[in-house]
């Protein structure tokens, strides 16, 4: 069996750690684990990655990396009903598609990147926690809030900025209220039309003149 190098060992090891939280919460993430659920020697995680922070740390750019790989090229073929998510990426002008394009991404997020979402959710906690992972939170959710507000400008937004907090707020809410919430059990299985109607509400208000 050959042995990948550093750079996919590396990606390797995020990718096993995020799914370790996802299943397990932040219990079940230690240097060990990783290595066994990665079938990589022992020692394997800890050599990249000396402590848990910066393990941690890892994780958090490589959600990063996969979220705003979905945002531009729509993930894996299939994984969606026909939306264009990749429309976002070239940040269309017209609400309706963009609607349709962010309804397509939340989902997949809901869907087959349910655990990632759960992963994400539960490793951002530390960083409230552990100022050290402070920096590297807040340096990972910089390029959604960048991506949000180049799409909020596209559409016409005056403030892009502004447009783009309450973008991703509302989709961080969303997010958390259908997979964690308390009646993330009793809701229906996600449905793209409903979710295309409530991203064009979210849009209007995201990009109206402020009061």
């Amino acid at each position: 069996m050959s042995t990948p190098p550093p750079a996919d060992r590396r990606t390797l090891i995020a990718d096993t750690a995020i799914g370790l939280v996802a299943a397990a919460g932040l219990r079940g993430l230690t240097h060990r684990a990783v290595d066994g659920a990665a079938g990589l020697p022992a020692g394997s995680t800890s050599y990249y990655f000396r402590t848990r922070t910066a393990l941690i740390a890892a994780c958090y750019q490589r959600l990063a990396e996969l979220d705003l790989a979905d945002v531009d090229d729509g993930g894996p073929p299939g994984s969606v009903p026909p939306a264009a998510p990749s429309a976002l990426a070239v940040t269309p002008p017209d609400r309706d598609a963009a609607a349709a394009a962010l309804a397509g991404l939340l989902y997949r997020w809901l869907t087959v990147g349910r655990e990632r979402q759960l992963a994400r959710f539960e490793l951002s906690l530390e960083a409230a926690r552990n100022p050290e992972l402070q920096a590297d939170f807040h340096r990972a959710g910089q390029g959604a809030r960048a991506r949000a507000a180049g799409i909020a400008a596209a559409l016409g937004s005056d403030r892009p900025e502004e447009a783009a907090e309450l973008l991703v707020a509302w989709t961080e809410g969303l997010l958390y209220d259908r997979l964690a919430g308390a009646l993330a059990r009793s809701r229906p299985a996600p449905d793209l039309a409903e979710l295309a109607a409530v991203a064009r509400r979210m849009l209007a208000a995201a990009l109206a003149d402020p009061a």
